[in-house]
């Protein structure tokens, strides 16, 4: 039992707005009306998007592949929103999922197992979303550790700070499976995580909602909240306990808990496991010293994180492949949008209605430019929240006139220009110079700010060895010297690349 590492009260009182109306009940059923509205963020469905619009516009981009679980920080949206709208941001919004879980650890109430909201639908400010009972009723009926308990929603917050969110970012309608943990044992937690594996799949996505250290000081909490998120990244549950055990022990100034919601972290662990091919990635990390409204003597700190797995039938991560015809699109599309944006400043209108869906899947890519074999401009992301069409768009604009190596590209040059495009499957870390391919992975080098890549196109152009290949990207792309790649995260990938020269002389 981890009683101790419970946080049951977490104030947000930073807003005094006016519910612009009120949450009528649906007609058979009793909804979960706000409680954290006007407390934890605005009551008022104006502001509330404004200030939505507002979190997102500075949110981090999607830093791992497909994600279908992310964790959240629930505190009151002028500390944890920005950190929050970075874990969000992680997610497709235009992808359907069928039911969204959100698993939140009580902060009013103690009991055991866990409570699902039944009554009718949740309610915030933005409307309704209505919960799928079908899936309540089954695990209510069908294990003990299930119930719904009316004393753990009436005053929780845990949950409903999460709602707002998913009604602005989501562009597609969802149902709502709302779970508070009244629970303070591993072992049920585990149990519960058992319970839900049915549905942790691609159709669903599953939120985990948590704060990290409370009240100590500032830099204490870097510290403190930096240990803590290594050590649920590494995924590992007995790790985290132990972790937190010790950090119990220290007897830091103030510090009341690692995380108040490790009973949900614990669930994640359990249903995301390393040996079933899951990476937990760090997303966005601050704490309540960061607002303009905290101080930096006692703090709370906020993670963000995403969940990805790996390829189930071959463990690598997916390769994308493409048809003749599908490469001719894009590389259609990205000369047009050149073309037009050169002579117009504006990009091409969307006649993608008869793409094939190969063309609007998420994956990161680069378009390349050569002109007379020799590069011209080369820009291109590792991950996208927008279909694979709409990024060689994006990323065509910014190699013919964003890439600071050159000059923009001018009109009468275009038609010697050739394209190419790479489409990327999700990194890889790796821990060894070893594991890289000469011509199959190309590379991707980070240290603190610094990074650099080389597409794997590069080493076969070049003639490179594996130490040159990491030498000159370490050192002309990253900025961190020859050497520098040796104390630096190493991360792989792998491309499907062609161009126009490949499709003319008729290669697929």
């Amino acid at each position: 039992m981890l009683r101790f590492f419970s946080c049951l009260l977490l104030m947000g009182l930073f807003f005094n707005f006016t519910p612009g109306g009120r949450a009528q009940d649906t007609p058979g059923k009793t909804n979960r009306k706000p409680a954290a509205a006007g407390k934890f963020y605005p009551a008022d469905a104006k502001e509330l998007n404004t200030m939505l619009a507002g979190l997102f516009s500075t949110a981090k981009p999607p830093v791992a592949g497909y994600v279908n679980c992310i964790v959240t920080p629930h505190a009151g949206y002028v500390f944890s929103g920005q950190v929050a709208a970075s874990g969000y941001n992680q997610v497709d919004p235009e992808k359907q999922f069928d039911n969204v879980f959100i698993i939140g650890s009580s902060h009013q109430v103690s009991f055991r197992g866990a409570s699902i909201y039944t009554p009718g639908d949740y309610v915030t400010p933005l409307g309704h979303v209505p919960v799928n009972t079908d899936i309540a009723g089954k695990l209510i009926n069908g294990n003990p550790l299930f119930t719904y308990n009316p004393e753990a929603d009436k005053a929780e917050h845990t949950i409903e700070v999460q709602v707002p969110f998913l009604q602005y970012h989501l562009k597609k309608k969802f149902k709502l499976v709302p779970i508070i943990l009244g629970t303070q044992s591993e072992e049920t937690c585990e149990e519960i995580a058992k319970a839900l594996k049915p549905w942790f799949n691609d159709r669903n996505l599953f939120v985990f909602s948590t704060d990290f250290s409370h009240y100590p000081s500032y830099a204490d909490a870097q510290l403190t909240d930096k240990s803590t998120c290594d050590a649920i990244v590494a995924g590992n549950p007995g790790a985290l306990l132990t972790l937190l055990q010790e950090y119990h022990g220290r007897k830091i100034p103030n510090l009341a808990t690692n995380l108040c919601g490790w009973t949900s972290i614990m669930v994640m662990l359990n249903l995301a496991r390393q040996e079933q091919g899951y990476h937990i990635s760090p997303v966005q990390y601050m704490n309540s010293g960061d607002s303009k409204y905290g101080d930096k003597d006692q703090v709370v700190g906020y993670w963000s994180m995403a969940v990805t797995r790996k390829n189930e039938v071959t463990g690598e991560a997916p390769v994308f492949s493409f048809s003749r015809e599908e490469k001719k699109i894009l590389l259609s599309v990205a000369r047009k949008t050149i073309e037009q944006y050169i002579r117009e400043r504006r990009m091409p209108d969307d006649d993608s209605a008869t793409y094939p869906d190969n063309l609007k899947i998420h994956a990161g890519a680069f378009v390349t430019l050569k002109e007379n074999g020799s590069l011209r401009g080369c820009i291109g992301r590792f991950t996208a929240n927008i279909p694979l069409y709409r990024l060689i768009r994006e990323m065509a604009v910014a190699a013919s006139t964003e890439d600071s190596r050159f000059d923009p590209v001018r009109m009468n040059e275009i038609p010697g220009l050739e394209m190419e495009i790479s489409v990327l499957s999700p990194l890889k870390k790796i821990t060894s110079a070893d594991e890289i391919i000469l011509g199959k992975h190309g590379i991707y080098i980070k240290k603190g700010y610094n990074s650099g890549t080389f597409l794997p196109q590069v080493a076969t152009e070049t003639g490179w060895s594996v130490d040159e290949f990491l030498g000159h990207c370490s050192r002309d792309k990253a900025g961190i010297g020859w050497d520098g790649w040796k104390k630096a995260e190493l991360f792989t990938y792998e491309a499907c690349v062609f161009s126009e020269t490949d499709i003319n002389a008729g290669k697929d």
